[in-house]
């Protein structure tokens, strides 16, 4: 009985532990350095020309991407001069490919001039986004 004790709490200890690895960087934001060569362009991706773009991965069956549509809705409409564009990951899947989107959600932020400067797997938060996409505005 003792034995069947000790394993289950080592289980769990593991279990717990894994799951922390898996999650601990979800939904922080992670500054890309940004590509100097020509990018994505305004109209490969429907990128604000006047100003950066939350570009947001999701699909129908993600339940997270409701989450991260709503953050990025809302500091997208506070912040005004800042664009939103969803793109559905099993409509688009070469665009997923082409950007590294390997699991969902995941949030990418370009600059005005189509380069990518931030990147967030998970839920980021309002106040993260706000904080990264405040000085993209100037």
């Amino acid at each position: 009985m003792m034995t069947v004790l000790v394993a289950t709490i080592a289980a769990v200890v593991v279990a717990t532990m894994a799951g922390w690895l898996l999650t601990h960087r979800s939904g922080n934001i992670r500054e890309i350095e940004p590509d100097r060569g020509a990018g994505p362009g305004p109209a490969d991706l429907g990128l604000s020309r006047s100003g950066p773009t939350v570009v947001h991965f999701s699909a129908p069956w993600c339940g997270p991407c409701d989450r991260v549509r709503r953050v990025v809705g809302q500091v997208c409409e506070d912040m005004g001069d800042v664009a939103h564009v969803e793109i559905d990951l099993d409509a688009d899947p070469a665009t997923a490919r082409r950007f590294s989107v390997l699991s969902l959600p995941t949030t990418l932020i370009f600059d005005v001039d189509g380069r990518q400067r931030y990147r967030a797997s998970g839920v980021p938060k309002a106040a993260d986004l706000r904080s990264v996409l405040q000085p993209l505005l100037a």
